[in-house]
């Protein structure tokens, strides 16, 4: 392979991740990705002695690490809403992200779950996520369904979550039937597996 099929590659490569990067739903994800995608650019419009183009890229990562640090600076402002998990609002919720949950939760069906507790995280009065589990005694709740919506896949729904039922007296959280799919953000936010079932005390 000859050194022009090599710098082709390359310029092929950075198109293909500037433009798979606008097919995430992270905004924090897209604008890493894109930076990435835009820097290898640079490099290649460089090679080839398209200076305007490497200029506009190099403009792009400006832009992109200038959002990147305005997103990762601001603090989401949280508030977890305690719901009956036949709410009207609730299930509202379920049915409309019905598909999206099931990616994630393939074996959840709203209407057969035995959970007794449900907890629903909003940003500014919007839906970011929801938790349904069942209680069992007074501070441990073992959980069925946490589910995040796409735009607050960060983990920090989950954390703020976890510490509001903290201050509810929840000790314990467990997720015995955790599908394999959810088993890495489990870990990130502190679950450890023991005897099959995922655990985590607050």
């Amino acid at each position: 392979m000859d050194t022009r099929m090599i710098v082709e590659l390359v310029g092929y490569f950075s198109s293909l991740l500037v433009l798979v990067s606008f097919l995430m739903t992270s905004v924090i994800k897209l604008r890493i990705v894109n930076s990435i995608g835009a820097i290898i650019f640079t490099v290649y419009a460089t090679i080839i002695g398209s200076y305007p183009t490497a200029l506009m890229n190099l403009c792009l990562v400006g832009i992109n690490m200038y959002n990147l640090h305005k997103l990762l600076k601001s603090q989401k402002r949280y508030d977890v809403i305690t719901e009956e998990p036949e709410a009207a609002g609730l299930q509202y919720f379920l049915n409309y992200y019905a598909e999206d949950i099931r990616k994630f939760f393939p074996d959840f069906r709203s209407g057969e779950t035995k959970a007794d507790a449900a907890y629903m995280v909003v940003q500014d009065t919007v839906p970011a996520g929801v938790l349904l589990g069942r209680k069992k005694g007074d501070d441990s709740l073992e959980i069925f369904l946490d589910y995040t919506t796409p735009q607050y896949r960060d983990c920090s729904v989950g954390r703020y979550l976890y510490g509001a039922l903290g201050g509810q007296g929840i000790v314990k959280l467990t997720f015995p039937d955790a599908p394999e799919g959810h088993e890495d953000y489990l870990k990130k936010v502190g679950f450890v597996k023991e005897n099959g079932v995922y655990g985590r005390t607050i």
